[in-house]
């Protein structure tokens, strides 16, 4: 039995489960999750059509001290350098201020385009099984339900080719330390490991976020890739600043990842 249990994060009809939700945040998060909340509707007002937490506090898995606040809004309009201005404050005020947290990380997405056709296997699957409530209308409500299909899988990460150049950019254009690369190992390992799940994710018939569970689904299906997983998962908890880690990351598992990808599932539909 996995840790989502038998049905593997599914509904008893198939379709993947929500997986957060408030009565999950643990109490130790409960502070910085109200103050969210608050200042989240001070910062935008009438801008703001909803938002949502997701990540590992709404799981009620988080680690005081090691874990990021995330957040996702929905606005009326198009997010404009002053919301994206708005939302940097915010981050910086939270993380100042809550121990709690290491980090606070704001999506801002128009609600036009959350709502589109185009994003409704991207953005609309993770509104509507990844994210939780947090203020505002619920877009879930008219979004489809979903199940672990190969359609899911090319529109959620069927794009890391076009990744991995802006990995690469980012990767020069750090510091030379591993204070500022540990934050780089963190996101791409993350990434990594949510690809190659959603690699094998149609056969294993599931959905999971636990970084170690993906990695062993993956490992079912390409044995001599597991430890490059394995180790990403590892990462995606507690970086690393090693430059050579990166380095394998867009010159040896992230292009063989990406050519995986096109020829299992294709490559995800274009975006503006």
């Amino acid at each position: 039995m996995t840790a989502q249990g038998h049905r593997r994060g599914l509904d008893p009809e198939g379709y993947i489960e929500r997986e957060g939700s408030l009565a999950r945040v643990p109490y130790a998060f409960e502070a910085v999750v109200t103050a969210a909340r608050e200042r989240v509707l001070d910062a935008f007002g009438a801008r703001l059509d909803g938002a949502y937490l997701y990540g590992s506090i709404p799981r009620g898995t988080a680690r005081v001290g090691r874990s990021d606040l995330d957040l996702l809004l929905s606005l009326r309009e198009e997010p404009t350098d002053t919301d994206r201005a708005d939302a940097r404050a915010l981050e910086a005020a939270l993380d100042e201020e809550f121990a709690a947290i290491d980090g606070v990380g704001i999506l801002l997405f128009s609600r036009t385009r959350l709502l589109s056709d185009l994003e409704t296997h991207d953005l609309g699957w993770f509104v509507a099984c990844l994210c939780t409530p947090l203020l505002g209308e619920d877009l879930a409500e008219r979004l489809p339900r979903y199940r672990p299909d190969p359609l899911l899988a090319r529109e959620t990460n069927g794009d890391l080719a076009l990744l991995l150049p802006r990995w690469r950019e980012r990767i020069a254009t750090a510091a030379d330390t591993e204070k500022a690369r540990r934050p780089l190992v963190r996101s791409m390992s993350r990434h990594l490991v949510r690809t190659g799940f959603t690699l094998v994710m149609p056969r294993w018939n599931g959905w999971t976020s636990d970084l170690g569970e993906m990695a062993e689904a993956f490992g079912a299906y390409y044995p001599r890739r597991t430890a490059d997983l394995r180790g990403a998962a590892v990462r995606g908890h507690e970086p690393t600043g090693d430059a050579a880690v990166l380095r394998s990351y867009t010159e040896d598992l992230g292009p063989w990842l990406a050519e995986e990808y096109a020829r299992v599932h294709g490559i995800k539909a274009p975006r503006p």
